[in-house]
């Protein structure tokens, strides 16, 4: 459609005006002297050199085939009726130069792989409201072969244009199918079949990282532990080569792939970071800003106040605006004041003077006489009255407004809210509520559509004050009585009205505007504008506010003027009415905005008998927008032949702080010739006028706004500190001091002074005048002829990096990219957000409802190259939402804060979104260089390390506690099972619970012992098994796995006890207890059911297993075995670890009894108590309390499998209420089941007479830093069932001790400390206040155990640390396990796991290395020995750490902050794949709002982690798989993810 404009010839590069005022060779369009075709040869020469030739076409007359007639194809197009254009270009920002610039940049661009999000296919669906738009067929854009509007650079098909690369065709090479593919099947051929089960239970290495490119670093040495390669062994005879391609990226995973192609976008240069890097040490960070040593500086001198002519005296001005309405109401009664219009166009009603001196009358009395509320007069003299009138009814608003100030109420005029949460409608409650508005007055038809409450009364919108409605309508209002008269009429310094101004967060501002200040407005703009008494003005814009209000029903009241109102309905139905008014009423002036001229040139076509000869002033209201240039140039060169006179266009700039600035005036009225300036965008950035001479690419084109208004003194003052005047070439805001700006922010007394009373200073410090100045929020400068020039709004300036931006420059740029095919209706919104210590643009636009999601991939990382190009900044976020689905402001535009607001809380609901943080912070903390540490000599003195206390400490000695002969006689658990059976045959030891809470099994010392003998006496016959094999036991959790395992014992067997497979999920459970038994274990039992499930899965040969029923034959063996050293073997204990890898350690005799002592002390265990357990029993520490203590101890252990809780919550709590159990142990995933499920339900448990008060400690089985916030959480909500908040704690082990510490049931508290964040990712550790930024809280992790002792030691350099020093945890105690258990012979890799000896110091004890990083402090707190009590704090496992930037990080810290950033995100995990960071976030909620996560993610990690997120995965709940003790398994979930079997709802590649 707009392919036949003649282009905009203001906006080229050639009319530039220099700004000293030198006329150089000066072609002015305004003058309309250059020629189209001139015009045309003119832009061909400029632009030839970024547009290649087209098969040998001169460019010119390409050009000029272009523009000379509409293209076959728009002619042959049908008419549509005149609606609004569906796909035309927001009207703002059209620029053709612009738009050629944008295509020469991308031009020269050479095509970039990025990856494309991946996105399920059900994800895609997004209705939007009303959102299809029907293909616009009057357009000459889209056709085949037609040739676009000018500026579209890609009109011919691309193989023609040799330095054109087709940009996209091979963007995607590579991420297999097309991004919308649903990922669901894992692709198959992808790993041998043989590994696929196997590498998710077994963290096989197949995905060797490729080198590091994200960091400035070198690949660092890494010294940590080396992890347990005993299981990730491939079975054998399989070679890892087949596995993966050259770049070690696994053939079949698209993921891979894709970042592969990110880590290629990566490697690419960025623009050199700002010299401002945080120092991040332990100290405060230090933003250190140093500007470019390049950039341009201002060289001119110090600007001269501009003042305007003196406002003209003797002229017969009415005393005040109420006494000219008096005035023409008696004199002129049938003199026509303002007509209405309908949708149609058709005049609705036309208010004469005399009507609207009457009916203000009458609203003025019944205000003032018939509104009571307890016999009092409900207003007083002052008082604030909203006006609540839609856009389309001027004529209730004018009669509202008068009525109020002759009532000499102050009207407060506001948008209708439509529903309860419209864009903006809380802060324009809180603007109303500080006003003290207690009446809102408003039309009969208004009232009817309010949204009403049951009562039938209006309801009260979100954060409004309660107010009562009053209808104004004739019938409603009572007549004054013929000798009443309003109050006399103040024309003081009291407030006349208060204007609404919503700033650029959100929150809505008053304005107050004295009478005073209204008069002296309107008697300039009536001298500026030369109004004259009955002239006739057509008004397009808001009567309610701004330019609409002070021309449209101030200053034509003054002048008795009659103005044509056209509502915005109309304008959206015909965009010609404004004109065809024009035409019909001959009116001299009107009042419109850039876009209603833009509006109308694209309806024009085919209107013959449009004649604007009649307009002497055509008034631009956003005159101060710098893309207001190329609508105006474009309208004249259209109207010109239809009459309208160059000089009739006359740009405005305005305020609602400082009300009009400057006008253009034509000259007739004194105006000087109209001026354009071509000004760099790159020197704008920096506050620096520069003409553009060179570059011709990013420019902006600005016109001159006119000059300054009667009466008043304009200067610019520097944008931020102190207002110190500009130099006459450097950009500021706009001050302006004259007797009608407005006066103050209502109640806001603060920011009133900063705005409203602003002294400019010269460079010396001097004030440059002795009266206040009032900022206009609009920047610019002054240029010749003292023409005011204005280049942005200081509410759209974005500052990043040093530099400012203009978001509207940003939008244009953003439209210029293939406008016409993708961005719904123009609608883009771009802003700002603050994350890192700086700006970072937002760009968000609503896309067209046809475009595919190659179309919005494209078209984003166009505009992000564009952007790039042309302003020389990154965009942070780049987010594409349905059709309709940005938030409205009044008049049709896009409520900026609104959705700002959105994007930040996470509920704009993008159907697209490209995070680009890796180009856009470059002020993250330098990479860490990790210094040489102090040699050992100078070290360590005594029992000081550098100065500080040895971080050792012990628990109690195990010598002093109980006699060695019992301990001697305890040492086999075979023989103190005999001797229980023997001494105390009745005793029970175990009880069983089902899910309903009944006891299905149970069993006493002396039950327990014949079963393992008959089990003993069935494995040597019928397994013929000999002593030292290993037997596997896959059993459910009950007495049977414990009977099952003394049998072994007493037949001198070792017993491996296995988790059985899920019947649910065999595929993922199945392939580990195949592991174990192939590799280490000669024979299998197995209990019945299992027998059944697996005989179809058999994991080895048959003849390796079979299963033990209860009709064993009552065989008594003939000895039990004893073993002939307590160091023998007793049995192997696996787990598989968070890392993935499967680890089997080796517990002998001695280890296995010295550990039920250590835990019979601790916990104070004896025959007569009886203790609750909610633990798995397969391995670590819950193995150990579930089979050996109550046998080693003689207590009585109350078994709940973790399992019931499933179908019974309530289940462990019931138990230990039931059996007063004093000590109670449990995982992390009960303890989250129970404070999830039971949430709601204290109350019915109280009922059901569950009481906690009997439970001493309740203890946390972990392997894992301590989760205060879940045991906070758990203790706070169960305290209504009387558990004490001191009885929950956790215990800490690992696999090379499955016990280091225990609460137990003596002993000072656990105690809670708070340490920077940062220190710790730098390996140290700072105590700081609780809720200081940065602060982690750490729990300790239980009393150590009697007979252990901890030391912290160097995690490299192996040294001893001194207190509080964060280190390696070592530890030795009789019950450390003797070693890995692995068939493979790599015992010595491993070996200091165990057998680690210090490298100074104490260097003769033998440690083992728990693998867990973690500091001793010494607290105030006495133990139970009297000694100071020493707490030890694990900070995490130094497996899962992740090295990124040359610092350590926790998964668990990133991961807290991630749940943080959004209600829906359920579960998170984080792990890196080749120095990238990918965070993985469960979604609870619908699958349109996973993409709201993914900038919050990326925010939420830069701030609190500095840390650039590589890949965003958003899943479904319970895709992070979590182990039996509650642990996240992030390595399962990386190869998971890289094999591509997460079926993830949502991939973001952050770029």
């Amino acid at each position: 459609m707009v392919s036949s404009l003649p282009s905009a010839a203001g906006s080229l590069c050639v009319s530039v005006d220099s700004l000293d005022g030198t006329q150089g060779s000066v072609v002015s369009s305004g003058a309309g002297d250059i020629t189209q075709k001139g015009y045309e040869k003119k832009r061909a020469k400029l632009l030839a050199r970024y547009i290649p030739r087209i098969q040998g076409v001169d460019l010119s007359l390409q050009a000029e085939s272009r523009t000379t007639g509409p293209s076959p194809t728009a002619a042959a197009a049908p008419k549509q009726p005149k609606s609004r254009p569906t796909n035309s270009r927001d009207e703002r920002f059209r620029s053709d130069v612009h738009t050629e610039a944008v295509q020469a940049a991308l031009a020269k661009y050479k095509e970039r792989k990025m990856p494309m999000p991946s996105k399920r296919r059900s994800a895609l669906v997004h209705s939007s409201v009303d959102a299809y738009t029907p293909p616009d067929t009057s357009s000459a854009s889209e056709d085949e072969g037609s040739l676009r509007r000018p500026g579209r650079l890609t009109s011919t098909p691309l193989q023609s244009h040799p330095s054109v690369e087709p940009w996209l065709d091979r963007v995607i090479q590579g991420s297999s199918t097309s991004s919308s593919a649903s990922s669901t099947s894992s692709h198959p051929g992808g790993r041998p079949a043989a590994l696929t089960g196997l590498a998710t239970h077994a963290h096989i290495d197949l995905h060797p990282a490729p080198p590091d490119v994200t960091t400035g670093l070198g690949e660092h040495p890494h010294c940590e532990r080396p992890q347990v390669a005993s299981v990730r062994g491939v079975p054998r005879g399989c070679s890892r080569s087949i596995l993966e391609t050259a770049d070690g990226v696994p053939v079949s995973s698209r993921v891979s792939s894709k970042i592969q192609q990110l880590l290629n976008t990566l490697k690419r240069p960025k623009r050199p970071p700002l010299k401002e890097f945080f120092v991040d040490d332990f100290e405060e960070l230090l933003e250190v800003q140093q500007p470019d040593p390049n950039q341009p500086k201002p060289e001119g001198s110090q600007m001269v106040m501009l003042k305007g002519e003196p406002l003209a005296v003797g002229t017969p001005w009415p005393p005040s605006l109420l006494a000219a309405l008096q005035q023409w109401g008696t004199t002129q009664p049938k003199a026509p004041c303002l007509t209405a219009l309908d949708t149609t166009g058709k005049a609705t009603y036309t208010l004469t003077y005399g009507k609207l001196w009457s009916r203000s009358l009458k609203l003025a009395y019944t205000l003032l006489n018939k509104l009571t509320h307890k016999n009092e007069p409900l207003l007083k003299p002052g008082d604030r009255v909203a006006l609540v009138f839609p856009n389309s009814d001027p004529v209730m608003f004018m009669v509202a407004f008068y009525g109020c100030l002759l009532a000499e109420l102050i009207p407060v005029p506001i948008e209708v809210p439509l529903t309860r949460k419209d864009a903006g409608s809380q802060q324009v409650g809180f603007l109303l509520g500080s006003c003290g508005v207690a009446l809102a007055l408003t039309t009969e038809a208004c009232q009817k559509g309010l949204p009403k409450a049951q009562t039938g009364e209006v309801v009260t919108f979100k954060g409004w004050p309660p107010l009562a409605w009053l209808v104004i309508d004739g019938k409603h209002l009572a007549k004054p009585p013929k000798d009443w008269h309003p109050p006399t009429q103040d024309i003081g310094d009291g407030i006349a009205y208060i204007e609404y101004k919503t700033g650029k967060e959100g929150s809505t501002v008053g304005i107050t505007v004295s009478h005073a200040s209204l008069l002296v407005q309107c008697r300039a703009l009536t001298q500026t504008c030369g109004y004259s008494e009955a002239e006739t003005l057509t008004n397009v814009l808001d009567f309610k506010r701004d330019a609409g209000l002070w021309h449209g029903v101030l200053t034509s009241v003054m002048n008795r003027m009659h103005v044509i109102s056209i509502p915005y309905a109309l304008m959206k139905v015909n965009p010609l009415s404004w004109i065809q008014k024009v035409c019909a009423y001959k009116a001299r002036a009107a009042l419109v905005k850039s876009r209603d001229m833009h509006w109308s040139l694209l309806a024009q076509r085919g209107q013959r008998d449009i004649s604007l000869s009649s307009l002497r002033m055509l008034i631009v209201a956003d005159g101060a927008n710098p893309w207001s240039i190329s609508s105006c140039d474009a309208f004249l060169n259209v109207f010109q032949s239809r009459g309208l006179r160059p000089e009739v266009i006359c740009p405005c700039a305005c305020s609602p702080e400082t009300l009009t600035v400057a006008v253009r005036r034509p000259p007739d009225l004194g105006g000087p010739p109209p001026r354009k300036a071509i000004l760099s965008m790159s020197g704008l950035s920096y506050g620096v006028i520069r003409v553009d001479t060179e570059e011709k690419l990013a420019v902006l084109t600005v016109q001159d706004v006119g000059q300054v208004m009667p009466g008043a003194s304009v200067c610019v003052v520097k944008v931020e500190g102190t207002p110190y005047l500009c130099k006459t070439d450097e950009v500021g805001e706009i001050c302006v001091h004259s007797s009608a700006t407005g006066t103050a922010y209502y109640g806001l007394l603060g920011i009133t002074k900063n705005v409203f009373e602003t002294t400019p200073l010269t460079a010396g410090g001097a004030p440059a005048s002795d009266r206040p100045f009032t900022r206009s929020g609009l920047l610019g400068f002054i240029g010749p002829d003292n023409l005011v020039f204005v280049v942005g709004k200081l509410d759209g300036l974005m500052a990043v990096g040093g530099r400012r931006h203009s978001a509207d420059d940003v939008v244009a740029t953003a439209l210029a990219v293939e406008p016409m095919k993708f961005v719904y209706r123009g609608r883009i919104a771009v802003f700002s957000v603050t994350v890192l210590h700086d700006d970072r643009i937002v760009l968000v636009a609503e896309q067209r409802p046809d475009a595919s999601e190659e179309d919005s991939f494209q078209w984003m990382s166009r505009v992000l190259q564009a952007i790039d190009s042309i302003h020389q900044v990154g965009v942070y976020c780049l987010a594409l939402v349905p059709a309709n689905t940005l938030p409205k402001a009044p008049l049709g535009g896009i409520h900026i804060s609104e959705t700002k607001q959105r994007f930040l809380e996470g509920t704009l609901h993008p159907c697209n979104v490209l995070m680009c943080p890796h180009t856009c912070v470059t002020n993250l903390p330098k990479p860490r260089q990790k210094q040489p540490e102090v040699g050992p000599a100078s070290m360590i003195v005594g029992n000081l390390v550098a100065g500080k206390r040895l971080a050792q400490a012990s628990g109690r000695e195990l010598a002093h506690l109980e006699d060695s002969d019992q301990a001697k006689k305890f040492l086999f658990l075979a023989d103190v099972l005999q001797w229980r059976a023997h001494t105390t045959p009745d005793h029970p030891l175990f009880l069983l619970l089902n899910a309903k809470g009944t006891v299905t099994s149970t069993a006493t010392c002396v039950q327990l012992h014949k079963k393992a003998e008959r089990i003993a006496a069935a494995l040597m016959e019928r397994g013929r098994l000999s002593i030292g094999d290993h037997v596997a036991l896959v059993y459910p959790p009950g007495v049977d796995l414990i009977a099952t395992f003394y049998g072994c014992l007493y037949c001198g067997c070792v017993p491996v006890t296995v988790r059985p497979p899920h019947p649910q999920n065999l595929t993922t459970t199945l392939p580990t207890v195949k592991m174990i038994v192939e590799v280490w274990i000669s024979a299998l039992l197995l209990s019945l059911p299992l027998c059944c499930m697996l005989s179809d899965h058999a994991p080895c040969p048959t003849s390796w297993y079979f299963c033990l029923t209860d009709d064993i034959p009552k065989k008594k063996i003939a000895s039990i075995f004893r073993p002939p050293s307590p160091d023998m073997l007793a049995y192997l204990d696996f787990s598989v670890s968070t890392t993935g890898i499967l680890a089997g350690v080796k517990m002998s005799h001695a280890a296995t009894s010295a550990l039920c002592r250590s835990i019979k002390l601790q916990c104070e265990l004896y025959p007569s108590r009886q203790i609750a357990i909610c633990l798995d029993p397969y391995c670590g520490l819950g193995f150990a309390l579930w089979c050996l203590c109550s046998v080693y101890s003689g207590h009585q252990s109350v078994l709940v499998p973790p399992l019931e809780l499933e179908s019974n919550v309530s289940l462990w709590l019931s138990a230990v209420s039931q059996y007063k159990a004093r000590v109670t142990f449990c995982s992390y995933s009960v303890m989250e089941m129970c404070t999830k499920g039971l949430g709601t339900q204290t109350g019915a448990l109280r009922m059901r007479g569950v009481n906690l008060s009997c439970v001493r400690t309740c203890m946390v089985v972990a392997e894992e830093r301590p989760r205060i916030s879940l045991t906070q959480s758990f203790s706070k909500l169960f305290k209504d069932l009387g558990l004490s908040a001191r009885a929950v704690s956790t215990t800490f082990g690992c696999r090379v001790n499955v016990a280091i510490c225990l609460q137990g049931t003596a002993g000072p508290d656990p105690t809670t400390v708070y340490v920077d964040m940062r220190a710790l990712r730098h390996d140290r550790v700072r105590l700081v206040e609780r809720g200081s930024p940065h602060s982690l809280p750490l729990m300790e992790s239980g009393k150590i155990l009697p007979g252990v002792k901890v030391i912290i030691a160097h995690t490299e350099t192996k040294g001893p640390l001194g207190d509080s020093h964060l280190g390696e945890i070592w530890v030795s105690s009789p019950h450390n396990a003797t070693g890995y258990y692995t068939v493979y012979g790599e015992e010595a890799l491993h070996a200091d796991h165990f057998n680690a000896r210090l490298s100074f110091g104490d260097t003769q004890t033998i440690w083992a290395r728990t693998g867990y990083l973690g500091f001793l402090r010494r607290t105030e707190l006495t133990d139970a020995s009297g000694e100071r009590h020493d707490a030890l704090y694990v900070v995490g496992s130094l497996d899962e750490t992740l090295e990124l930037r040359g610092m350590r990080y926790h998964p668990i810290d990133i991961e807290t902050s991630v749940i943080r950033a959004h209600r829906s995100i359920a579960e998170c995990a984080v792990f890196t794949w080749t120095n990238l960071l990918v965070v993985v976030v469960e979604l609870e909620g619908l699958e349109q709002d996973a993409l709201d996560l993914v900038a919050l993610v990326t925010n939420v990690v830069l701030e609190e982690h500095y840390l650039v997120v590589g890949v965003v995965v958003i899943v479904d709940p319970g895709v992070i798989p979590i182990n039996s003790r509650g642990e996240k398994q992030r390595m399962h979930l990386r190869d998971g993810f890289l094999a591509d079997q997460l079926d993830p709802i949502y991939v973001a590649y952050n770029m």
